[in-house]
């Protein structure tokens, strides 16, 4: 080998190390590998950005407005919920809802499904008296295992995809992984239902420590015509048992209902008036139908662009001793006064009676303009907006899935590239007010898009400069007198391995121009080889940190690295054993 072939091992190999260790976040340390391949010659100007052109990062991108786009308009909410149906326990639940986000991560980012569906997955546990711990673990898995049947169920069967583009191989199918993915998929949920409800521990809902020294509120909700808690009775809603709330009463034609009972049957139109932690009443602005009542009950115009903030009042502010009636909020501030928190006591008037004081802390429904403009207000010591409170367009719903399915049916029947159909869909989200274009500039994760395109250029690196072919003979020499399925089995848990160690898509991309060497070395057709790299690259489950969906749920589950090494070890192997036996059949050597 040149010394351009050693450089590129040695950058490989610190890469490596750096990412076992934590040195610094992926993007940083795999743009930096790049930059030394370029800065040293080994990559010229073009080869050194032309992976950040690549079919594959473009897609990955528009997928992510896709995403945000089916979150922002509530589609996955309104999904849970009938899926989840009249769930009350932790079986129960993932036996409805694994099987159907499997098929799901399938066609939508894994990734983002994980994002939608951990706040509304702890919600549910919350009002059921759930531990997360037992649900987000097998969410994040049922997503991996049904992201192995399609092209565009991951980033890294994207990056796979986009690698056999690079290298003038037929383009891989839409369903071309689904013979292998479909028993991964089965076997992988019957793994979930069986037998990690026996490896996963109960952990301490990190939500709920300490709520006993949080600010408290009264707030309100009204009960729209379309909500889904009409007709359910509060313990068959989960409202009895919500951690650091209480519904203290409901109003009902003017007749205040008090204590309510659990067989209590809610009802359109009802009020319902709750006294808790600032964390839960924020989960119950996420029920579809039941929106707060502001001091003007104003519940039935509530603007779905409107979000949750904390304000207090000073001093010198003209709210001081009037009542929320007669300040007229809504027309001086363009906000609503949800709820009032005073000295650490709840207030217990209703909202328009209450006579506000200086120190007083509002819960405010407001405009997106709203944290701009009165930031340096004099009226108030501290403006600061609640995340992720933003309110779903549910009457976008329809059109958001109906833009999904188009895509799907346009890259299925092969009409159009995943790439520009991926592209149209975005376009089409945003012109059809599924979700705004700033939300869709923040939605793209660009550490995940700078990892990938990093990835592809080291990968060119190790091709050019022989470096590829050096460790293709290495392995070929060790392996290849047992035969092709030997080598196939190396190479498929090299990539486990490597993933486990490291992010996935920086393991496919390093590993790729190795299966394709070795293949040819050994006188085979290489697709069989890189489809295992494709799967042995999404099948890796026992390090939280070395992928998107684990990180996701690893802080809010409460879990410990030895959760994920109990549970995802046995699910390496079942899946490598699955993908090693039907490889074989379906892309003979």
């Amino acid at each position: 080998m040149e010394w351009q072939a050693w450089l590129t091992i040695a950058v490989v190999i610190l890469v490596f190390i750096a990412l076992a260790k934590e040195v610094a976040g992926p993007d940083i340390l795999m743009m930096g590998g790049l930059l030394v391949l370029a800065l040293t010659g080994v990559l010229d100007e073009q080869e050194t950005f032309a992976s950040f052109s690549n079919p594959a990062v473009l897609t990955i991108g528009a997928l992510f407005i896709l995403s945000a786009a089916l979150r922002e308009t509530g589609a996955m909410d309104i999904a849970m919920s009938r899926l989840i149906g009249r769930a009350r326990t932790e079986r129960a639940g993932l036996a409805r809802l694994l099987p159907p986000l499997a098929v799901f991560s399938a066609f939508i980012n894994n990734t983002t499904i994980v994002a939608m569906m951990t706040p509304l997955l702890i919600d549910w546990a919350k009002r059921f008296q759930l531990s997360p711990s037992r649900l987000l673990l097998p969410l994040s898995y049922a997503t991996m295992v049904g992201s192995t049947m399609t092209i565009m169920g991951t980033s890294v069967n994207l990056t796979v995809a986009g690698l056999m583009l690079s290298n003038g191989m037929k383009p891989m199918g839409f369903f071309e992984l689904f013979p292998v993915g479909i028993f991964i998929c089965l076997a992988g949920l019957v793994y979930l239902l069986l037998v990690t409800p026996f490896l996963i521990p109960v952990r301490k809902d990190p939500v709920t420590e300490g709520a006993d020294e949080r600010r408290e509120y009264t707030t309100a909700m009204r009960v729209e015509v379309h909500c889904g808690l009409v007709g359910e009775t509060v313990d068959d809603a989960g409202l009895r048992h919500l951690p650091g709330l209480f519904l203290i009463e409901v109003d009902r034609d003017d007749e205040v209902i008090t204590p309510v009972g659990p067989d209590f049957v809610i009802q359109a139109d009802d009020r319902l008036v709750f006294a808790g932690v600032i964390s839960t009443i924020v989960d119950l602005q996420r029920i579809r139908g039941l929106v707060p009542v502001t001091a003007d009950d104003a519940a039935r115009d509530y603007d779905p662009d409107r979000r949750l903030a904390e304000a207090v009042i000073s001093r010198t502010s003209p709210l001081v001793n009037r009542s929320i009636r007669e300040t007229d909020f809504r027309s001086a501030y363009d906000a609503a006064i949800v709820a009032v928190h005073r000295n650490g006591e709840r207030v217990h008037e209703k909202i328009g009676d209450i006579v506000l004081r200086p120190g007083d802390t509002l819960l405010l429904q407001t405009g997106p303009d709203f944290i701009q403009v009165h930031r340096n207000s004099q009226h108030f010591y501290l403006v600061s907006e609640l995340p992720g409170t933003e309110s779903r367009r549910y009457h976008r719903a329809g059109m958001a899935v109906a833009i999904l399915l188009g895509l799907i049916l346009a890259t299925t029947t092969e009409t159009l590239p995943i790439a520009i159909a991926a592209f149209v869909a975005a376009g089409a989200l945003i012109a059809t007010r599924c979700i705004s274009a700033a939300s869709a500039r923040k939605a793209i994760h660009w550490p995940i898009l700078a990892v990938i395109a990093a990835g592809l250029g080291i990968a060119s690196a190790m091709e050019k400069t022989g470096a590829a072919d050096s460790i293709a003979q290495l392995i070929v020499g060790s392996a290849g007198q047992f035969g092709p399925l030997v080598t196939l089995g190396i190479l498929y848990f090299s990539t486990t391995l490597l993933s486990e160690l490291l992010n996935h898509n920086a393991s496919v991309a390093i590993m790729f121009p190795i299966a394709l060497a070795t293949a040819h070395s050994l006188g085979v057709d290489p697709r069989g080889f890189v489809m295992a790299i494709a799967i042995g690259g999404s099948c890796a489950f026992a390090n939280p940190v070395s992928y998107q969906t684990h990180l996701i749920v690893y802080g809010p589950g409460g879990y410990h690295f030895r959760d994920f090494v109990r549970t995802g070890i046995p699910l390496d192997l079942l899946c490598g054993a699955i993908a090693l036996t039907l490889i074989p059949r379906f892309w003979p050597f």
